[in-house]
């Protein structure tokens, strides 16, 4: 809890992931994926309640063992790869609040795909979104110039080589480019009207919560290995 305003965090799980099959069951650092978010929901005195939302029962019983509940599955119609985020998180509040019979006011999505996170970067996206008074807050992280747009490139019939965008041809050196940003997938925060009543995940007022430093969202097995370098790197200089 935190200005008397009840926290859910929600764990979207699901177990039909094409990429890497039972993703979110992946050992990463000897810890399942989803257990991961777990030990960090843990540490983060913000949270109330904590709710995986998954189609899968064995997804379901390793987070139960991480600390992460299960009051319900998630139904077959909100569990294909074009379901959207706000289909699941509104499932999930509506689900909660009837198993809890009480409401929540803020919800934070931790996707399990985000395993470098910690509790203090969780901690301070709900303390922004409350002291600022936003609808939502993401974490986001500053994009490499190198991916930056107007650096992108088209291959088309015949390998002819074209600009994403006409302005690319402008850009010879890379301060002529804005600083841009990502969402790095470590902690979306918003309150219950934002999700309810605007029906989205971002909001009128959205702020970003600016985040250096390494942090990779899983989608590939170079993911994770990447991942488990980094951890490795983390574990040496924390011995030395």
């Amino acid at each position: 809890m935190i200005s008397e305003l009840n926290v859910l965090a929600v764990v979207p799980a699901r177990g039909g992931s094409k990429g890497i099959p039972l993703k979110n069951l992946r050992e990463v650092g000897g810890r399942p994926l989803v257990a991961r978010v777990g030990d960090v929901i843990r540490k983060v005195h913000e949270i109330d309640r904590a709710v995986v939302s998954t189609d899968h029962p064995g997804i379901a019983q390793v987070a139960n063992e991480a600390g992460i509940d299960s009051p319900f599955l998630r139904p077959e119609g909100i569990s294909g790869d074009t379901i959207g985020d706000i289909d699941v998180l509104t499932h999930a509040l509506a689900a909660t609040e009837t198993v809890d019979r009480r409401q929540y006011d803020i919800v934070v999505m931790l996707q399990p795909t985000s395993p470098l996170r910690t509790p203090r970067q969780v901690s301070a996206t709900i303390r922004m979104l409350v002291e600022g008074g936003w609808d939502s807050v993401w974490t986001v992280s500053p994009t490499d110039p190198k991916a930056h747009p107007l650096k992108q490139l088209t291959v088309g019939e015949g390998r002819s080589l074209g600009y994403y965008d006409p302005r690319g041809a402008e850009v010879v050196a890379r301060q002529q480019l804005a600083p841009l940003y990502h969402r790095n997938g470590i902690a979306y925060a918003m309150t219950r009207a934002c999700l309810v009543e605007q029906h989205t995940i971002k909001g009128r007022r959205a702020g970003a919560l600016i985040i250096d430093g390494e942090h990779v969202s899983i989608d590939s097995e170079w993911d994770i290995a990447l991942v488990e370098w980094l951890l490795a790197r983390r574990a040496a200089e924390q011995v030395a």
